[in-house]
């Protein structure tokens, strides 16, 4: 999950980080394993090219905002390129828009099929649209989320757990969460192509911004169906 450049390049420094990732994977895997074969040449080869087969068929794309089919397709551990539009929020932003809904005003973004991303960026280098765009730790916004949810976004973008309500509401309102590359700001950034302020712009880093994506990489960690990739990951490491 590496964009960088071109739409080629940023492919292939994906598939260049996808496999590193496996090979560190297959790596640990295998030093914990008690098969006396565990450090033969072909034994390893085999057990990746397994891996990379099964992340291969993992890997999804869609455009966004989203279709409720797109949604249903997905399942915890997939690995996903958004295209399209989707909006960046942070908890500044979400704390103004809960405040608005408990004032019954009209929001300032649609939210039906919204995906929003937890980012708050870096000023842009010149040429760019917009600068460093990593993601934000989601429990920020685990207070405001599951009321958004309720009024139809359909996926959030962020990194680490949520709470409970937020994994409940997920689930009531067939909706998704993602995790993006943490501390990879610099390169997610090359996956969008347009950003603008659409409102609170008093906020600075925070304002709400309409952004362009294309391929954007992420990971599905809470599906529609609850399926949790953090649990599930748990309990496989455990079992081993």
């Amino acid at each position: 999950m590496n964009p960088v450049k071109g739409i080629d390049d940023r492919r292939n420094d994906y598939d260049d980080t996808q496999q590193f990732v496996s090979e560190q994977k297959q790596i640990a895997m295998m030093a914990d394993e008690k098969s006396p074969a565990r450090n033969s040449h072909r034994y390893f080869a085999t057990k990746q090219l397994i891996s990379l087969e099964m992340e291969k068929n993992m890997e999804k794309h869609i455009t966004a905002p989203l279709k409720e089919s797109d949604i249903k397709d997905l399942k915890a551990g997939d690995y996903v390129y958004i295209t399209g539009t989707i909006y960046t929020a942070r908890d500044a932003a979400h704390k103004r828009m809960y405040e608005t809904i408990g004032e019954h005003k009209e929001l300032p973004i649609k939210m039906q099929d919204t995906v929003i991303y937890y980012m708050g960026p870096s000023p842009a280098r010149e040429g760019r649209p917009i600068g460093s765009a990593g993601p934000t730790t989601a429990t920020r916004m685990d207070r405001y989320a599951p009321t958004l949810l309720d009024l139809g976004e359909k996926a959030m973008i962020g990194k680490g757990k949520r709470s409970k309500e937020v994994l409940d509401a997920i689930v009531r309102n067939h909706a998704v969460y993602f995790a993006a590359v943490g501390g990879a700001g610099a390169l997610l950034s090359k996956c969008i192509t347009k950003s603008e302020i659409v409102c609170y712009e008093d906020l600075g880093a925070e304002a709400i911004r309409k952004i362009e994506v294309e391929n954007f990489p992420v990971i599905v960690v809470v599906d529609s169906e609850g399926n949790n990739l953090y649990e599930t990951a748990i309990k496989e490491y455990a079992q081993k």
